[in-house]
């Protein structure tokens, strides 16, 4: 997938703990783990500007595009 996750690197700079910004946020351990590898296939906006508000950050510090060949992407075409 071509959509990187720098939770990790977030939470080291905040020095925060993966299980404290899960009890500010509301959200489980296990779906932030989810999203921190990387595994995680969508991420609802309620979601990620709550975790931009606990980490005083934007968005684009918590996600990276990074450009090489489409995966799983479909057609424009197709919808037509």
């Amino acid at each position: 997938m071509p959509i990187r996750v720098h939770l990790d690197r977030v939470l080291l700079e905040r020095r925060m703990s993966l299980t404290e910004l899960a009890d500010r946020v509301g959200v489980t351990i296990a779906n932030l783990s989810i999203l921190k590898t990387g595994k995680a296939r969508a991420v609802r906006f309620s979601t990620l500007a709550a975790l931009c508000r606990e980490l005083e950050c934007q968005p684009g510090d918590l996600l990276l595009y990074e450009a090489g060949p489409s995966e799983d992407l479909p057609d424009d075409d197709e919808d037509a």
